[in-house]
């Protein structure tokens, strides 16, 4: 059988939350999604939340509230799913990558300066793998520049940093629901923020642009008044995916420490490993792992993820650079070189890392990785 590099953890409670949801009288927007919203604000920190269909849309919404358009850039790292990116792109600014710190594998806040420009608005810092970023040197570089930061946190949910979750910190901060996240609603995705004034932009651009909200309309015509203020879209996650997230959010803390669990047994099988370079941590960062990577140093990566899939092991590499790919090379980026990024690609590998791995398969995935390497 297929041992993944990622799989959800369903139950019956889950299941039953959603049966409970089919049955209701609501499947789209009904009171589950502010429900949601709320658990999740609550878990992190923060004091608003939105709730979206997928992170991608959350990533987009944000840049949308954040107000980029084009004439804008956007530093942002590398090494991340090409969501972090083109989020950007959607709309009509420009993404400027800075390198990462071979240690972490997180943008580095020093290249961040390097890339500044009076066109840069914003920052976009992605917890890659579920370690956070530097945030404080990134924070204090946004207030010198008067910069927006958006956080990335798609593999961190439950992460934190100097004692605070985060979600709770920048100006707003995305996370997604896809299955192999920490929490899944099958797809899904949530911001976060401490802004009221970003918080109402996110609810208008998740739907149309539109507003029924009395306190927001220019004029009222009657109780079914409502008026589209921006161009918005339909982003709008549903009270199905909310209650499964409800469901899943009773458990996350178990996920999060079966996840550290398995971490941390990696980290002690490889540390001393000739070949093997284990994530590196940050003192007062808190790792949630999302992914656990190894760098491979010795051997041809490629000759061992398929000797490992043949193993019936289905190791995966997280990431090719964003800026590497087909469409930003053809798009003005055949030029940019983050070394650090392009040198720890070439070694990457992440092995199974999820909360219902058992430690037989665990002890499996060690003993295969030992003997090729």
């Amino acid at each position: 059988m297929l041992i993944p590099y990622g799989r959800q953890w369903i139950d019956e409670d889950d299941i039953q939350a959603v049966v409970e949801t089919l049955k209701s009288d609501y499947l789209t927007t009904g009171p589950k999604i502010a429900e949601f919203e709320k658990a999740i604000a609550d878990y992190v920190g923060a004091e608003y939340a939105v709730g979206v269909s997928n992170g991608t849309a959350a990533l987009h919404v944000a840049c949308l509230a954040a107000g980029l358009q084009k004439g804008d850039e956007v530093i942002t790292s590398p090494i991340t799913f090409v969501a972090s990116a083109n989020c950007i792109l959607y709309c009509g600014a420009t993404p400027v990558f800075a390198d990462i710190d071979p240690v972490t594998y997180n943008i580095d806040p020093a290249d961040i300066r390097k890339k500044i420009t009076n066109k840069t608005k914003a920052i976009i810092a992605v917890h890659f793998t579920g370690q956070p970023c530097a945030m404080n040197e990134i924070r204090q570089i946004a207030k010198e520049y008067n910069l927006l930061v958006i956080e990335d946190a798609a593999h961190a949910l439950g992460a934190d940093y100097n004692g605070k979750r985060i979600g709770s910190i920048s100006d707003m901060t995305t996370f997604s629901f896809h299955p192999v996240k920490h929490i899944t609603t099958g797809e899904g995705g949530m911001i976060t923020t401490n802004n009221k004034e970003l918080y109402e932009r996110l609810i208008l651009y998740r739907s149309h642009g539109i507003t029924r909200d009395t306190s927001l309309l220019l004029s009222n015509d009657g109780p079914w008044y409502y008026e589209q203020q921006e161009l918005g879209y339909n982003y709008r996650i549903t009270d199905i995916q909310s209650a499964l997230g409800l469901s899943q959010m009773k458990k996350l803390d178990f996920f999060i420490a079966r996840r550290r669990e398995i971490a941390e047994k990696y980290n002690e099988a490889f540390k001393d490993l000739d070949g093997i370079i284990i994530p590196g941590q940050k003192e007062g960062c808190n790792n949630s792992w999302h992914l656990y990577v190894i760098q491979v140093t010795e051997q041809d990566r490629k000759k061992v993820v398929e000797a490992l899939h043949a193993k019936n092991i289905g190791v995966n590499v997280h990431y090719i650079p964003v800026y590497t790919q087909p469409y930003y090379r053809s798009h003005g980026y055949k030029d940019v070189i983050c070394p650090n990024a392009e040198k720890v690609y070439q070694n990457f590998i992440s092995l199974p890392m999820y909360a219902k791995l058992t430690n037989d398969e665990q002890d499996y995935v060690i003993k295969q990785v030992k003997e090729l390497i």
